[in-house]
């Protein structure tokens, strides 16, 4: 599976992005997407992941109320909108499209895309 993130880029603290993650499969046929971050200097981290089969969705405590994680599956996309953002929310953003298969599991990566708040 093939991912390709795109809507990375500079923004003031208080404004918004949208990123893209287009996948190569069906978005139906992953268990779960999500994004992930990995700030300057730190470890990737969990932004918000969305399931597939009821689309319910989970976010880390630092995004809650002013990200959001979406799926278009006739386009095979899926975003994430972030509004409000903070100098701290600077950091590559990865998309996960993962397939669990007994006893293990699937994982496939983008290449990232940079975001950049500055204060």
């Amino acid at each position: 599976v093939r991912l390709v993130e795109s809507g990375g880029g500079l923004v003031q603290a208080g404004g918004s992005l949208r990123l893209s993650c287009a996948a190569s499969a069906s978005t139906l046929s992953a268990n779960t997407m999500a994004w992930y971050r990995q700030p300057p200097g730190k470890q990737r981290e969990l932004v918000a992941s969305i399931t597939s089969g009821d689309g319910s969705t989970n976010y880390a405590d630092s995004v809650k109320g002013r990200f959001t994680i979406s799926r278009d599956n006739a386009k095979n996309t899926m975003y994430l909108q972030m509004n409000s953002l903070k100098p701290e929310d600077t950091a590559v953003y990865y998309c996960n499209f993962r397939r669990n298969r007994f006893p293990g599991r699937y994982d496939y990566w983008g290449q990232g895309t940079q975001v950049t708040v500055s204060s």
